[in-house]
């Protein structure tokens, strides 16, 4: 019985939505703005990497021709002649361009929805929202209470934060309610149950998720994040494939965040992992592992969070170009009908301005040994991903999304 390999490659999009502009960013495009900018010099980082963006592997797998499908144009570096399997583009239909948008989409169950979020003005967050917070978890307050970048709110705040015990509450575009403190001084536990507090009272407003953002460091300079961050998101309102996976005594293997985002539902087994190259590791160790008609499901969230937020197009290329190179390391553990699919879930150029997620298309990248070349085409929903992983896994269809093959 197959297998199936799902790689997400967290905001690596290709451009081309017809909707961008009503999320204002007509013209976003992480992968071809990424490559262009390497072509120009400006992915260069010394010591490390240096001139065009260079990905054989994903390339080969039909990349590039998947970019020209969406945006009409190959990338600096990327070809429109795939050596092997399925490409195409999908196109998302939920409202909204964050994480539980996509994944959900992607897995059987767009968002029916809007979300709620929280207005950029100071602060942002309600009083009565945060006196029922401070009195549920017994604070004395809280910090920053604003829209801000992950790293910079923790340098702005994180020695205060020491001094005084209190925690460091931020939001930004997307539909999130950020927490940060410090894993020794105020707890790991502690984040992680004040989290759980918060969530009680988001998750009426239909806030997406709570996400405890935990880091070490002594004062400003030194301040990093820790890997032990830990989403609690709202539950999808219908099963996912991942349910219906696991109602069908299949293994699910959710790798990484994936777990935080289904709240945990249709999974078998968790593997927590920070960084881009551990969690290729674990994937590969969960291949090692599955049994037939199992689905591993990992997300390989550096792209976002580490180059796509903080827009760094030399960063992201890097972190694109040391995937590539061990990409033939997960393709040599493939049996010879299992399944590799290699997605994303949403777009962060990380040279346009701000620093949030950007409306885009993705790429559908689809390989097996026991599967011919050719094009999957433009899929109108993002849906179409999960359903291709139920037909190949042989359970029953879900109702949004048909499959690619």
């Amino acid at each position: 019985m197959p297998r199936a390999i799902l790689c997400l490659l967290d905001s690596f999009g290709i451009g081309g939505a017809p909707d961008a502009a009503d999320f204002g960013d007509a013209g976003a495009d992480t992968l071809g703005h990424i490559a262009q900018a390497c072509a120009d010099g400006r992915g260069d980082i010394e010591g490390t990497r240096k001139g065009m963006l260079y990905l054989p592997n994903l390339d080969g797998l039909g990349l590039g021709a998947a970019a020209e499908l969406s945006t009409g144009t190959v990338p600096p570096g990327l070809s429109n002649t795939p050596l092997g399997g399925r490409w195409g583009v999908g196109r998302e239909v939920s409202i909204g361009k964050d994480t539980p948008s996509g994944h959900w989409e992607i897995a059987g169950v767009p968002v029916p929805f809007a979300w709620g979020y929280f207005p950029n003005e100071n602060p942002a967050f309600p009083l009565e929202l945060l006196e029922k917070i401070y009195a549920a978890a017994g604070l004395e307050g809280s910090l920053a209470n604003t829209h801000a970048s992950g790293t910079k709110v923790i340098e702005d705040f994180g020695e205060e934060s020491i001094r005084t015990g209190k925690p460091i509450f931020y939001t930004s575009v997307d539909s999130v309610f950020q927490i940060a403190a410090h894993e020794e001084h105020f707890g790991l536990e502690n984040l992680y149950a004040l989290c759980e507090t918060v969530f009680k009272f988001t998750a009426p407003l239909k806030v997406g998720r709570v996400i405890a953002r935990p880091f070490l460091g002594e004062d400003a300079k030194s301040f990093k994040r820790t890997g032990n961050r830990r989403d609690f998101a709202i539950d999808p309102p219908e099963d996912t494939v991942l349910d219906r996976l696991k109602s069908a005594d299949r293994q699910v293997y959710a790798i990484g965040k994936v777990s935080d985002i289904y709240a945990a539902r249709g999974i078998t087994h968790k593997i927590k992992a920070s960084g881009n190259m551990v969690l290729f590791d674990r994937t590969l160790e969960a291949m090692d592992m599955a049994t037939d008609g199992a689905l591993i499901f990992t997300n390989f969230v550096d792209f976002d969070t580490e180059f796509g937020h903080r827009r760094d197009p030399g960063g992201y290329a890097d972190a694109l170009e040391q995937f590539d190179r061990r990409l033939p390391e997960l393709i040599a553990r493939l049996r010879d009908d299992d399944l590799l699919v290699i997605t994303a879930d949403h777009g962060n150029d990380p040279t346009w301005p701000g620093t949030d997620h950007t409306r885009e298309q993705v790429p559908i990248l689809l390989f097996s040994r026991s599967l011919d070349k050719g094009s999957i085409g433009l899929r109108p929903v993002l849906s179409d991903i999960g359903e291709t992983i139920a037909h190949w896994l042989g359970i029953a269809p879900g109702k949004h999304g048909t499959s690619a093959l």
